[in-house]
């Protein structure tokens, strides 16, 4: 395994570059293809992705929010000393890999833009205290149990098909969670990922010392600088009290609560802007006053600058996808031999595929969903497993997908081709339990 690894961590760094360069060329490569295999002409296809391009600015708003308030609730004093209470007592590199990759995955079901988040800052804290971790290693065992969020509480698909009233109620009826993500087969597949990739991860960390590369100093000192707390305005202003009170804050805090209690106990749904106002009130009410919240979110949008600036790109090829319908072709080409038994495993290496032009969990379920769920009512196939195999398959390309990444690369300042080898390899072990388990779930019903 750590031959395979060194190979592949080798290879990222000769020929991997930055996320935003590997969105314009997947943007070109999506052009070719939808001229190659649809026939589009280059105009007209140029024209999807122009037109496209802008269609998905509030769904990067809401996501941009749920990872900027993700990383301000992790910051919060509470949250903060109870992460460091938590690890307080490791010392042994191969038991901070796996801790950290828990954190990941535990944070990932709850809510995936915590999750995300979490792992990363837990990764550092962890790499910054244990002598001898591989910064690198650690950092992508933070960020792999990003897999899991598709089987957690923000899970895309179970929540949608979970909502009344969902754009495809007429064609399959609204599934509660309890037959998606709170089934046995589900729960056993999380189980496993949660036992087995912590493991597999601590394996990949070097045996020898000279192989370890520990966290920089100058990022250590950089974050040690970020932890200074709040200066708060020493002066009797009326402006600088308003700033600093935590009748504000709190108050305000208090406010939103009593909003999303109301809102739950009165039957509303939980989705992005429901998750967005909790996050965004919660992490108020933990700060405790305006200003220790904006001092917090200013050192937090650095994590979210290459979402904002990439999203658009994803926006214009998925617009490309549907326009000339590559999707569709794509989608049609693995239903054609796929059986009522091997049609949930297809969906998830499909979605696993469209997942690296178009990483939205949302709008892939919108223009494959239809396809797959078309195709499990013709051959006989559980919708709710086909469903949860998109979202399976969605959730495992996010391991090497190079956009979700990018958060966890501003905080632990690390380029994408110093952690992309490891998380090559932890795809390959995640592919082994979600295929086992979604063939499993396919032939023994």
């Amino acid at each position: 395994m750590r031959r395979m690894t060194n190979f592949f961590t080798n290879l990222m760094n000769k020929y991997l570059p930055d996320p935003f360069v590997i969105a314009v060329i997947l943007t070109a490569a999506a052009i070719v293809l939808g001229m190659v295999i649809e026939g589009a002409g280059f105009i007209e296809t140029t024209e999807y992705w122009g037109n496209g391009f802008w269609d998905l600015l509030g769904f990067t708003m809401q996501m941009t929010l749920i990872l900027l308030t993700g990383y301000v609730l992790a910051k919060t004093p509470l949250v903060d000393n109870l992460i460091n209470k938590s690890i307080s007592g490791i010392r042994n590199p191969k038991t901070a890999v796996i801790t950290a990759t828990l954190f990941s995955g535990i944070g990932s079901l709850l809510n995936w833009g915590f999750g995300l988040i979490i792992g990363g800052i837990v990764a550092q804290k962890l790499a910054i205290q244990v002598k001898g971790v591989h910064y690198p290693l650690i950092i992508a065992a933070g960020y792999s149990g990003f897999s899991l969020y598709g089987l957690g509480l923000s899970g895309t698909v179970p929540v949608t098909i979970a909502t009344p009233d969902h754009f495809l109620a007429e064609q399959i009826g609204v599934i509660p969670v309890s037959e998606t993500i709170f089934s046995l087969p589900i729960i056993l597949t999380v189980l496993a990922v949660l036992i087995s990739l912590p493991i597999v991860n601590a394996f990949l960390h070097p045996k020898k010392d000279e192989e370890v590369t520990e966290i920089n100093p100058d990022i250590v000192k950089q974050v040690e600088e970020e932890k200074a707390e709040v200066v708060e305005e020493k002066s009797d202003t009326l402006a600088s009290r308003l700033n600093n009170s935590h009748v504000v804050g709190v108050g305000i805090g208090i406010i939103g609560m009593i909003y999303i209690i109301r809102h739950f106990t009165t039957g509303g749904a939980l989705e992005l802007n429901t998750m967005n106002f909790l996050m965004l009130f919660l992490g108020i009410l933990l700060m405790g006053t305006p200003a220790r919240y904006l001092d917090v979110v200013n050192k937090g949008i650095k994590t979210v600058a290459g979402i904002v600036l990439q999203y658009p790109f994803y926006a214009g090829i998925m617009a490309i996808l549907v326009g000339t319908g590559l999707v569709t072709t794509f989608a049609n080409s693995f239903v054609s031999f796929s059986t009522a038994e091997t049609l949930p495993f297809w969906s998830m290496v499909s979605a696993f595929f469209i997942n690296i032009l178009a990483p939205s969990g949302g709008g892939q379920w919108a223009v494959q969903g239809p396809i797959m769920l078309e195709a499990a009512s013709e051959l006989g196939t559980s919708v709710k497993q086909t469903a949860l195999a998109v979202q399976i398959g969605d959730g495992w390309n996010n391991v090497v997908q190079p956009f979700w990444i990018l958060p966890v690369l501003a905080i632990s300042k690390l380029k994408l081709k110093d952690v992309m080898g490891y998380l090559v390899v932890m795809m390959i072990w995640l592919g082994l339990v979600f295929g086992t388990s979604v063939l499993l779930t396919g032939f023994l019903g």
